[in-house]
């Protein structure tokens, strides 16, 4: 892919796509609501963002062209395996509550799914039609609400992190819109890996926790140039992808 405009990185306030993509040369900025990282270039709240330009009204999208590249790391708190399992009687976050309070978290669970959902489709529609290449990944699982139920399949799922340098394993789903991946082969061991269990837990219910959400900037540098630039490095070994019809 030749990225001859900039690259916007919605949903990240680390930095590490963000500076990966400028360390190749590449202007490039971060959006988010937050900035615990120092590293947002433009906090602002991008679900209210992608409604106005759904809607026709002036956004951030305005200002992003066909030239352009924009990468969202799409909220998953409602899509995830473990989320979907909290649509049961059976969960055990459930098991000091009564029936209809049950359902009721239930209800409100699936209505805030739907908003998620929604937005993710919005987001869409705003990129077809202005034209704008769009890569957006979330978790790889199974089940996993938008890999089962959405406009259309992952083009890509990196099956194991670390084999590209990242600090967890965590199989990885990524949808292109308007381009197609390229398929590299770099490899790289990481310096540290991490499992899930090992790192700190949300404090938020059915939110992911910064640390959990972490790539490292290796594992970026690794992506970009295998499956956006196409751009061979010195480090190489048998591809590590698999693709969906």
């Amino acid at each position: 892919m030749e990225i001859k405009g900039k690259v916007h990185c919605l949903f990240e306030q680390s930095g590490t796509f963000k500076n990966q993509f400028k360390a190749l040369g590449y202007e490039a900025y971060d959006y988010d609501i937050q900035n615990n990282f120092g590293e947002t270039d433009y906090q602002i709240d991008l679900f209210a963002e992608i409604e106005n330009a759904y809607a026709g009204k002036p956004s951030i999208w305005d200002n992003i062209t066909p030239e352009d590249l924009v990468m969202a790391f799409f909220p998953c708190i409602y899509f995830t395996e473990k989320a979907m399992l909290m649509m049961s009687f059976n969960h055990y976050n459930y098991r000091n509550m009564d029936t209809m309070q049950t359902i009721d978290y239930i209800l409100e669970r699936n209505r805030k799914r739907n908003e998620f959902y929604e937005l993710c489709i919005k987001m869409f529609a705003v990129a077809l039609r202005g034209g704008v290449r769009l890569i957006m990944e979330n978790p790889d699982a199974h089940p996993h609400y938008l890999r089962d139920n959405f406009l259309m399949k992952p083009a890509l799922i990196d099956k194991d992190r670390t084999m590209r340098g990242d600090f967890f394993s965590k199989p990885t789903a990524y949808w292109y819109l308007n381009c197609e991946p390229t398929y590299g082969q770099s490899f790289q061991r990481p310096k540290e890996t991490f499992t899930i269990e090992q790192s700190s837990p949300s404090r938020v219910s059915g939110m992911c926790s910064e640390e959990r959400s972490m790539i490292s900037p290796d594992y970026a540098r690794n992506f970009i140039c295998d499956f956006i630039l196409g751009r061979p490095q010195k480090h190489t070994q048998l591809s590590l992808f698999q693709t969906t019809n």
